[in-house]
């Protein structure tokens, strides 16, 4: 029977609709499945945080490859399903959580519990972790294993794509690799090179290289959305003085610069010059670079113009067209 069926199945007898709010669309094409386990390359070593389980299709998938897979899933009801689903189908490595995955604090998705807490959303004393035959060892209380190497999953609705990858590549403990189905122009623009850059691309690609795996049919999803997806790859860098590169959308010089990345990535103080700069540059994207720049920072044009200059970038230069290494160099010089 076709994974669509199946779905409609399973949510007539839990008495349940797709929420349009919550954006659930299930994944019902077994090849798309195919390629995100391919992407992830998952070995029973792994952890797997997934986002958003839905039905389980993806999650029971994950757990033949991961050794331990945890979902969070905002939906109640879902979540509930999702227990009894994998339950019935004898999965032993899963731990759901109830939760709303922006609100949980970060390093809390691992924690164990012998006995799940009920409550509300927040962090993870609030959030309800369910348990489908987690076969590791019980203890006297809760526990955290410090996972420091996990893999992000998630098919994430559209409306919260932004924030949660703000959330984790922004984490203290960011995921070794993410592995995300997003709208496929989100994607695109995620993955650009100058000089189609947008401020969602230089604010990604600060924090990792991202690369598009394939692209995704609406009709892949049931129920359909309006636009096509895309499989999407990121690797937050970790201080490698070569990144892998190479594929669509994962820049050949990326690597070259991951480790001047990071030295600005983890000094608040940079981090927070490096944004400052990047915001007033893409502040008014058809205005020329030395306008948005005096205007934004409140800094005298001549400043503006011989800093530009020392890096060999023109003053009438658009933001769209400066690179990553680019916006660096501006503020390490700027002030």
């Amino acid at each position: 029977m076709p994974e669509k069926y199946i779905l409609k199945d399973l949510l007539e007898k839990h008495d349940l609709k797709p929420k349009k709010l919550l954006g659930q669309n299930f994944l019902v094409d077994r090849n798309v499945l195919e390629q995100i386990i391919a992407a992830a390359d998952l070995s029973k070593n792994d952890t797997v945080l997934e986002v958003g389980p839905g039905l389980g299709i993806l999650t029971e998938e994950l757990a033949k490859h991961a050794g331990r897979v945890v979902a969070v899933e905002k939906d109640k009801k879902m979540a509930e399903v999702v227990r009894t689903v994998l339950n019935d189908r004898k999965v032993k490595n899963v731990e759901i959580i109830e939760g709303d995955i922006l609100k949980i604090k970060d390093g809390s998705f691992f924690i164990r519990h012998p006995d799940p807490p009920a409550g509300g959303e927040g962090s993870l004393e609030n959030a309800r972790p369910t348990f489908v035959g987690d076969s590791s060892p019980r203890h006297s209380g809760a526990q955290n294993d410090n996972i420091s190497n996990y893999k992000l999953v998630a098919n994430i609705p559209y409306y919260l794509t932004a924030r949660l990858i703000r959330k984790f590549l922004e984490s203290a403990n960011p995921p070794t690799e993410m592995i995300l189905m997003l709208q496929k122009e989100v994607a695109q623009r995620i993955c650009a090179q100058p000089p189609k850059m947008s401020l969602l691309a230089v604010a990604t690609q600060f924090y990792a290289e991202p690369k598009i795996i394939s692209y995704v049919s609406k009709n892949s999803f049931w129920p359909s959305p309006k636009v096509d997806s895309a499989i999407i790859k990121m690797t937050p860098h970790r201080g490698h003085p070569e990144a892998p590169s190479g594929g669509e959308g994962s820049p050949a010089h990326a690597g070259r610069h991951s480790s001047e990345i990071l030295r600005f990535a983890q000094n608040d103080e940079k981090n927070q010059r490096f944004f400052r700069i990047v915001k007033a540059g893409f502040a008014h994207p058809r205005k020329q670079l030395i306008n948005n720049l005096s205007q934004g920072l409140k800094i005298d044009r001549t400043q503006i113009v011989a800093a530009l200059k020392k890096i060999d970038l023109s003053p009438e230069q658009r933001a769209e067209t400066l690179s990553i290494k680019d916006w660096i160099d501006l503020a390490a010089n700027l002030f």
